[in-house]
């Protein structure tokens, strides 16, 4: 159920002139959470990974707070874009569940 191809563009006019060297302009990307369940993604590779994040979040019933969204081992802000961070077709957004707290030291 969550292997098919999610279309996360923003909807537009099918009819309108692309620019030229953008033959490309759409990236496909894998989305793993954190219990190796992986979704789909089409977007394009100016729109913001807010929209993605979102949807997955919505699909998997989780809040968007509650969990970190990391490329190549860095954290995504929901304000990037894929060709800020220079995603290529197919590369996979790692989803981590936030974790609080960690060591007390004791003088």
């Amino acid at each position: 159920m969550s292997s098919t191809p999610t279309s996360v563009q923003p909807t537009g006019q099918s009819g309108e002139s692309k620019k030229e060297g953008t033959s490309t302009e759409h990236i496909n990307l894998k989305v793993v959470g954190s219990d190796h369940n992986e979704m789909f993604f089409k977007i394009k590779r100016t729109t913001q990974l807010k929209k993605l994040m979102d949807a997955f979040c919505e699909r998997q019933g989780k809040a968007f707070n509650s969990l970190r969204f990391l490329y190549d081992g860095e954290r995504v802000q929901p304000h990037n874009t894929p060709l800020e961070l220079e995603m290529e077709d197919g590369d996979a957004i790692d989803v981590m569940v936030e974790q609080t707290g960690g060591c007390i030291q004791c003088c």
